[in-house]
């Protein structure tokens, strides 16, 4: 699972206001070529929207996770709906002991090497640097420095702009949020994929 997010590389941090938003949302990501959706829990009955797309990509590289997940009982319910990844923005030993019992990534969010080094003990593979851009890509060139083995996935931050940056700092994968959906409100649930598009283009010519 950890190889088939690593080749993905790219992370839709999905936010919709309703349930059917977000399902709209992940589904345009899809279509734009991203192949790792967070589906997050400040979503609507974000379980059944995890739900569903878990049925239909069942069968493919595409994977659905959870995220925003605050809580071991959240987890859970992720992992009850189908979830494939937990993503959390910080780090918590109940959420990393429940998905390692049900062999589901943890992905914690973690902003010092106190807790990423917290992360790995417990068993975790790999951090999100939360909230990315506050950190900047120079964090992980730092981190890598006294834990050069710690894998690392920006989250917060993540753009066209400097999505090469993050990659050349030696990011894992990166989550983008956001930077997906700027153009929603203007420009309709098109505007999604489109962005997705160019986010995966820009991606496989740096990579």
């Amino acid at each position: 699972m950890l190889e088939q997010l690593h080749k993905n590389f790219i992370f839709a941090v999905v936010r919709g206001n309703t349930k059917e938003e977000g399902y709209s949302i992940s589904k345009s990501c899809i279509l734009g070529g991203i192949k790792n959706i967070e589906m997050t829990y400040t979503t609507p009955e974000a379980s059944e929207v995890i739900r569903q797309l878990a049925e239909e990509y069942k069968n493919s590289d595409t994977i659905i996770g959870a995220g925003t997940v605050l809580d071991s009982e959240t987890a859970s319910l992720a992992i009850q709906s189908g979830a494939k990844f937990v993503v959390s923005p910080h780090f918590d030993p109940k959420i990393a002991k429940t998905c390692h019992r049900y062999a589901i990534p943890y992905l914690p969010g973690c902003g010092t090497a106190t807790e990423i080094l917290r992360a790995m003990e417990s068993g975790v593979d790999v951090v999100k640097l939360f909230p990315g851009g506050l950190l900047g890509p120079s964090f992980i060139e730092n981190i890598h420095g006294p834990l050069p083995f710690v894998e690392m996935m920006p989250s917060g931050g993540v753009s066209i702009e400097n999505v090469d940056k993050w990659i050349e700092a030696g990011a894992w994968s990166v989550g983008v949020g956001s930077a997906l959906t700027k153009q929603l409100q203007t420009d309709g649930i098109e505007s999604v994929e489109a962005i997705a598009q160019k986010f995966v283009k820009k991606i496989e010519e740096i990579r």
